[in-house]
């Protein structure tokens, strides 16, 4: 089963992308974020067409995530927990049937934080941090399949990014950023891409400006967080780096795991 991630930035705006890729790269659940749209207006129908289930949990203009799946899932659930008032659409979560149990899987949208001086912005990142770390440790206690899936704005390490210095004052950079994921990582999480290389120079978004992208000057933020169930079926990841050179690309790139999970 292959599983994968995706700041499609825009769904609307990369619709024929995302039907192109579906069809060559055949994923079996797809963690979207950043859809940027309402449920209702959602391009659905070119998805289903492609066989896929589609679940959304939009907002218009900003944020948004979604799951599409080529099984119907048996529960959704919206919305990360103890967030009374909070109003982005950030999180998404997947109960699937597999042989031998249930998987879950969560598209998470994480709060990019900047500037870290806002009274606001930077705090509310971090809170929301805390509140996923809250509910992934609710969910390991199911001792069930878990993938945490999705755009963290988190460069975890200086390798995972093109230049530290420049990011050295970024909220996706900071001590506190990077404390708050190894905490999560700590509860028994394995990064996908990190179990399977030490490679350096692998990003997963490039600036549409400056020709960060000609240049590789990118930075390592969308990520396959394993639970211990997950990790033992984990097989292998790749970064689909090779979509970011079509027409029109949202300016981060798939990436996906493979798993020995079954549909029941």
């Amino acid at each position: 089963m292959k599983i994968a991630t995706w700041n499609i930035n825009g769904v609307k705006a990369r619709i024929a992308n995302l039907c192109e890729w579906l069809k060559s790269s055949a994923p079996d659940i797809v963690c979207l974020q950043e859809i940027k749209s309402e449920d209702a207006t959602f391009p659905r129908l070119e998805i289903e067409t492609l066989g896929y289930h589609v679940e959304t949990y939009g907002q218009k203009g900003f944020n948004g995530v979604a799951l599409l799946s080529k099984m119907k899932p048996d529960e959704v659930n919206r919305g990360l927990p103890d967030g009374d008032g909070d109003e982005q659409s950030r999180f998404i979560e997947g109960v699937f049937s597999v042989k031998g149990g249930a998987l879950r899987v969560c598209s998470l949208y994480l709060p990019n934080g900047n500037p870290p001086d806002d009274p606001v912005k930077y705090p509310y990142k971090l809170a929301w941090m805390e509140r996923l770390k809250t509910f992934a440790e609710s969910r390991l206690a199911l001792e069930e399949p878990l993938i945490l899936a999705g755009d963290y704005n988190v460069i975890p390490e200086p390798y995972d990014c093109h230049d530290p210095l420049v990011w050295a004052g970024d909220a996706l950079f900071l001590p506190q950023t990077r404390e708050a994921f190894r905490r999560l990582e700590h509860l028994g999480f394995v990064d996908a891409v990190r179990a399977t290389t030490d490679e350096t120079k692998l990003y997963s978004f490039w600036d549409y400006q400056a020709g960060a992208w000609q240049k590789n000057n990118g930075i390592r933020i969308d990520h396959l967080l394993l639970s211990p169930e997950a990790t033992d079926r984990f097989r292998a990841a790749q970064i689909e780096k090779h979509v970011r050179t079509w027409e029109k690309p949202s300016d981060h790139v798939p990436v996906s795991g493979w798993f020995d999970f079954e549909a029941a």
